[in-house]
């Protein structure tokens, strides 16, 4: 963002208000409105996804008046769906929407305050990069990286610049996972020692798009930009609208659903990354040409560096063939669970009195206690009221917007949740155990760093 045009333009026209007022022959209604227009945030859209149009936009439509923001541009290289941005985004703002071809022209307009990325998952971090160096503020979806070339560099530019960059991971703007947290951090719940993570759907069409892709012409779009820093592949219009399905387009599970929940994992403990990593799994049931598996576990452990003593087990599965779609996030201690399926702390499975009898031990329960509870207003559950949660993330973003102040989910939460991603993925791709150099920043498998 241009830091000082709002602040400037608003100070400066406040401060001669009293000359210009009966000279001009304004009253204060009108003045008023031009005071709002000049402080208004502009937004451009980067990538016209069904991600943004059912679930990004209306939650920014939710704010966008009471906070003056306003958006104006879209950037997608297929010109199809540039359009279809053009208009949806008319008929809902009220007014013209610029349609840009690329990046380069969204930011070359020089009117541009901020931008949404919903772009294809490898080019999170680059698109974010761009942005920021253009000086525009950011909400970009998750995952954050994919590798960590791009993880490093963006954090690198967010960092050294002055823009507020929000993390697509809403969990972190859910009054639930927050009264999670302090329970946590307060030392209520007691030592984690393991974490169970699940993401199942049974949906054949899920991240595929035969409608689309018969739709799309190599000549309709830009292949070579759409590839940016990914290794030359020839014209493929479903690894272009399918992303999700190919590496190293995205990661899939890890990507798209692990990230969500892996967070929480360091949001909770104040952990930036596990120690190490397996995983296994394969392409069971759909055989359509994918490359990223269609069923995952993965397991790792975390807990301070050189420190055996310490640490905890999350394990993530996710199958694409059997569920229904009700993701499971459950952490275990020795007095019980806190269940965030159910909102619920409970001492299932602590340490009871007759076990802990035979060893001469006090028993160790937790109360039963309900994460709603403990704040004013609350998403019904972990896995319902997602709009909700986007809608507060959102607004959470745009507020800091206005306020300089970091929002909930800073560049760091992405760069943390990509290290757990490009480690599950290394795992994944090499059948290895993978580790993170501290020093290198880099992810390790068999001693040596890991590329795709």
């Amino acid at each position: 963002m241009e830091e000082s045009r709002r602040k400037f333009i608003k100070q400066s026209a406040v401060a001669t208000a009293g000359t210009y007022l009966g000279t001009m022959g304004w009253n204060a209604k009108s003045y008023s409105n031009i005071i709002g227009a000049n402080d208004r945030v502009r937004v451009g859209i980067v990538g016209f996804s069904d991600r943004f149009k059912d679930a990004l936009l209306p939650s920014f439509l939710n704010h966008n008046k009471e906070l003056n923001f306003d958006i104006v541009a879209v950037s997608d290289l297929w010109n199809y769906r540039r359009g279809l941005g053009m208009d949806h985004l008319k008929s809902k703002m009220g007014h013209d929407i610029k349609g840009c071809r690329n990046n380069d022209e969204l930011y070359g307009t020089k009117d541009i305050d901020a931008v949404i990325i919903s772009s294809p998952d490898f080019a999170h971090a680059s698109h974010a990069a761009e942005a920021v160096n253009s000086k525009c503020d950011v909400y970009c979806e998750k995952p954050f990286a994919e590798t960590m070339e791009d993880a490093r560099a963006t954090l690198k530019a967010v960092r050294s610049g002055k823009q507020i960059l929000q993390i697509g991971s809403q969990r972190r703007s859910g009054d639930n996972y927050k009264a999670a947290s302090k329970f946590i951090n307060e030392g209520k719940f007691g030592n984690i020692t393991m974490v169970e993570l699940s993401w199942n759907v049974n949906q054949p069409g899920r991240w595929r798009r035969p409608d689309l892709v018969a739709k799309l012409k190599q000549e309709d779009t830009d292949w070579k930009r759409f590839l940016l820093n990914r290794p030359f592949e020839e014209w493929d219009p479903r690894k272009y609208l399918e992303f999700r399905l190919f590496w190293p387009f995205s990661s899939g599970m890890p990507g798209q659903w692990m990230s969500h929940q892996i967070d929480t994992v360091h949001w909770f403990t104040g952990l930036k990354h596990p120690r190490s990593v397996v995983a296994n799994g394969g392409i069971y049931q759909w055989k359509d040409g994918r490359r990223n598996w269609d069923t995952t576990t993965a397991v790792f452990d975390y807990g301070k560096e050189n420190d055996s003593n310490n640490g905890f087990q999350v394990v993530f599965t996710s199958r694409m063939h059997n569920g229904d779609e009700n993701p499971a996030e459950i952490y275990y201690a020795n007095g019980g669970e806190l269940n965030l399926n159910t909102n619920m702390v409970s001492p299932r499975g602590g340490l009871t009195a007759g076990a802990a009898k035979a060893m001469n031990m006090p028993p160790n329960l937790l109360p039963e206690l309900k994460l709603t509870d403990m704040v004013e207003k609350v998403s019904a559950s972990a896995n319902t009221g997602g709009d909700k949660l986007t809608s507060a993330h959102m607004r959470n973003w745009m507020e800091c917007v206005r306020s300089r102040e970091q929002p909930n989910a800073p560049v760091e939460a992405g760069y943390s949740h990509s290290i757990a991603n490009i480690m599950t993925n290394a795992a994944i791709r090499t059948g290895q155990r993978a580790t993170f150099d501290e020093a290198k920043q880099e992810v390790m498998v068999g001693g040596k760093i890991f590329k795709f």
